[in-house]
């Protein structure tokens, strides 16, 4: 359905996260997969330009989906992602052994395997095998929990 509101998909996605010890997986495992799928699509180059690849392509459709939903949840994604961005070029520029590929790819991986563990703990299936949205909705689920602690 297109036309949910955040607060639908949010409550959605709850359904299937109410087990604390999946959700703490979730609070390490979402963010490190956001970052891995970024740092995957990093070296995917768009035109030739350093910063237009598939990374900033797929940040710039995420934004889009979010701002539908939240211009508040939108922009702290913004921030996200920036943070991640920032992350890759810091991991870029330490020169370090793996590349930048390999390692996210290894962290993917086992980032997923704690999600899938996350999940048997809680005896429901992941959301997105229900709507693949559901992966954008991850990241603002954890961002709105975040939100709403900082409100009070």
């Amino acid at each position: 359905m297109l036309n949910k509101t955040l607060d639908q998909w949010l409550a959605e996605y709850g359904e299937s996260h109410q087990n604390p010890q999946n959700k703490m997986i979730h609070w390490i495992c979402v963010p490190v997969i956001l970052w891995c799928v970024l740092a995957l699509l990093w070296p995917l180059q768009i035109a030739g330009l350093d910063w237009l690849n598939g990374a900033t392509l797929l940040i710039a459709i995420s934004i889009l989906f979010y701002l539908r939903l939240s211009l508040p949840l939108a922009l702290g994604m913004v921030v996200i992602s920036a943070l991640s961005v920032w992350l890759i070029g810091a991991y870029l520029a330490a020169d370090l052994p793996w590349p930048l590929w390999s390692f996210a790819l290894a962290l993917f991986v086992l980032a997923w395997i704690g999600q899938f563990v996350g999940h048997k703990i809680e005896g429901k299936k992941p959301s997105f095998f229900k709507d693949i949205q559901f992966l954008l909705i991850g990241p603002a689920w954890l961002l709105h929990s975040a939100m709403k602690r900082l409100r009070g």
